[in-house]
């Protein structure tokens, strides 16, 4: 999912760049995904961003791999006033045209580490129908040092079946060690963390467009509303449509929240012989 990716590639943390490689985080994620065997990609993007998407990231692996290309915002029309699409669970929606096997979805601008990606190309080589799958990386690993961040913590059972995820704000760690929320809760750091990197099987597309359609049908005016990947897939499960595994990891997730963030992210890249 990469229609977030602005134009002037360079000023967005979306974009940031790495060493004198200058990667941006999508390359690496290619990277790991093909290493785990993936080998075909679909890039959601917008229209306006395409030529310069192509040139600065993408045109390198339409010779390495089978690449298609979406447009969110072209897929759904918004109600006046509204000028950003519908959403993470839209996104994925915009690809149903290009997608008829097992896939990952994943964000253009987080780093998950090649461990992940191994994990969840050996569950989709498993080939379950309404079989659904999100890497668990541990709170402890998803954190900034320059700010609280928005999480979605998993909640399972004893056999990491996913039963849930709920939303935290502001989750940091306190001087004194603690990790908190606006919310007022203290974690212990080892909860199972949704960072929006699924696995689905194809069947996932058809239940994802009867859910939109419902969406649709009541915030189709709306200027705010998102349909967001994590609910239609809550929704799935409290419904009893499908199952989802958390997949556990150990990786250690990096982003650019803040810009803050840029130095620590590119000596960690560093270390791991990334750049």
């Amino acid at each position: 999912m990469a229609a977030g990716m602005g134009s002037r590639f360079g000023g967005l943390k979306q974009a940031a760049k790495f060493g004198e490689s200058q990667k941006v985080m999508l390359d690496f994620a290619m990277e790991d995904a093909m290493a785990a065997g993936i080998d075909k990609a679909v890039f959601v993007i917008r229209k306006d961003i395409e030529k310069i998407f192509r040139e600065d990231v993408s045109r390198k692996y339409e010779n390495m791999l089978d690449v298609r290309y979406v447009f969110q915002d072209l897929d759904a029309k918004l109600p006046e006033g509204r000028t950003k699409p519908w959403g993470t669970g839209h996104a994925v929606l915009a690809c149903r045209n290009e997608i008829s096997e097992p896939f990952l979805a994943i964000n253009a601008d987080d780093y998950y580490g090649a461990g992940a990606y191994a994990l969840a190309a050996a569950f989709l080589d498993g080939g379950a129908p309404l079989a659904y799958a999100l890497a668990g990386y541990r709170l402890k690993n998803t954190l900034s040092e320059n700010g609280g961040v928005s999480r979605g913590i998993c909640e399972g059972d004893d056999a990491l079946n996913l039963l849930g995820i709920q939303e935290y704000t502001g989750i940091r760690r306190e001087p004194d060690g603690k990790i908190t929320s606006n919310e007022k809760r203290v974690f212990g750091g080892e909860e199972f963390t949704s960072l929006n990197f699924w696995a689905f099987s194809s069947d996932f597309m058809e239940l994802l467009g009867t859910y939109f359609d419902a969406f649709l049908s009541q915030n189709s005016r709306s200027e705010k509303a998102e349909f967001y990947l994590p609910a239609a897939v809550d929704k799935a499960i409290s419904e009893k449509e499908a199952g989802a595994k958390i997949l556990p990891t150990d990786e250690k997730w990096q982003g650019v929240t803040y810009r803050e963030d840029m130095p620590a992210v590119e000596e960690f890249l560093r270390v791991q012989g990334r750049i």
